[in-house]
């Protein structure tokens, strides 16, 4: 994605915590502070949606739970878009947190089916063949 270089003040305390994370992850300072800002930008875009770190990434998770945005919208989408089905496959969940991540769907479509995808593309043989390790043949 194209950038364009604006001059902004930065409190220490702020400079501080932005390099740490890099010299943690190894990324550069200004692929930290774009990540954090995107995310702070898309959090205050849509309350109830959280950030964090999992197995393949930073991805958009439901607040105050470890469910991410595409698999509530997985379910969603496989039952016509309808928010009463929804809170009934997601019955410990509330309607706020459910109306949140289809609300970050609807801001973010591309995002959200870029990860649907790549989750509907991990069949049984593909994790074998890139995990063989994983395999219960014992080897």
């Amino acid at each position: 994605m194209p950038t364009v270089q604006k001059s902004i003040r930065i409190q220490k305390r702020t400079l501080k915590e932005i390099e740490e994370i890099a010299r943690e992850t190894g990324k550069e300072f200004s692929a930290i502070a774009n990540e954090l800002l995107e995310e702070a930008v898309r959090m205050q875009r849509c309350p109830g949606i959280v950030f964090s770190e999992g197995t393949r990434g930073r991805r958009a998770r439901i607040a105050g739970t470890g469910i991410e945005v595409w698999e509530v919208i997985t379910t969603y989408k496989s039952i016509g878009n309808d928010l009463e089905r929804l809170r009934k496959a997601y019955h410990w969940l509330t309607e706020q947190q459910l109306r949140s991540a289809v609300g970050y769907y609807r801001a973010y479509p591309e995002e959200v089916d870029q990860l649907i995808e790549q989750n509907e593309q991990l069949t049984k043989e593909h994790v074998h063949k890139t995990y063989p390790f994983l395999s219960s043949g014992g080897h």
